[in-house]
């Protein structure tokens, strides 16, 4: 998290911020930016008291990984409120056209953030993904063990598989896994995700109706 290219996301949207005078579009940016800085903040201090020093056996690596949840869960946020950022960012700088400033110069600013921010979301989306493998691992094999697992893994002897034909399909060993919650789907988030693409296409759709009407009108003409 530490070697994300926060610098370059910060230039990107310092572009666009200054381009727009938008209070909703500078409140977030000011909360992205003050996130950024906790997360920065927080991975440094959790790698210096929770892993530099830390044992590397079992307890110590179970140690460190329920040290570093609360920074995966900064990341995870961090990730969502750039993504809302950026998509507020296009539905501002769609108003501003639709009002009569030239497209050309924001998009151009947008796609800048568009890329620092694809960079900074994948680095810090691979960094909350080795810390969830962690934690998918160690919760299943606390003891670094193998152990039998619902649905993934089962240990069974010649006189179970004498009771199952000799059978040797997995499924009739390991059982099925009990489902689970998907924590990563944040239904307000897509909520207003969907908000957002819907003006989108209204707005698109209103632009495309009044040319469609000029043309009619052209043709009667």
């Amino acid at each position: 998290m530490q070697n994300c290219d926060f610098a370059g996301f910060g230039t990107a949207l310092t572009a666009v911020t200054a381009a727009h005078d938008d209070a909703d579009l500078h409140a977030l940016a000011k909360t992205v930016t003050t996130d950024i800085t906790a997360l920065t903040a927080s991975a440094k201090a959790a790698q210096a008291a929770h892993w530099e020093n830390a044992h590397r056996d079992n307890d110590g690596l179970n140690a460190s990984r329920a040290a570093f949840e609360p920074v995966a869960d900064q990341a995870k946020a961090l990730v969502k409120e750039i993504d809302h950022l950026f998509k507020l960012a296009t539905r501002v700088h769609d108003a501003d056209v639709a009002a009569g400033t030239k497209a050309a110069e924001g998009k151009k600013r947008l796609n800048a953030l568009d890329a620092a921010r694809h960079g900074v979301t994948e680095h810090l989306k691979d960094a909350r993904y080795f810390h969830t493998q962690a934690d998918w691992l160690q919760t299943r094999f606390p003891d670094a063990t193998l152990c039998d697992v619902e649905g993934l893994v089962k240990l069974v002897d010649h006189t179970n598989l004498e009771e199952n034909d000799w059978s040797l399909t997995p499924g009739r060993y390991v059982g099925v896994a009990p489902e689970e919650e998907d924590e990563d789907f944040d239904f307000e988030e897509a909520l207003r995700d969907i908000h957002i693409e819907i003006d989108g296409l209204n707005a698109e759709a209103a632009e495309l109706a009044e040319t469609i009407s000029k043309n009619f009108k052209e043709l009667i003409v």
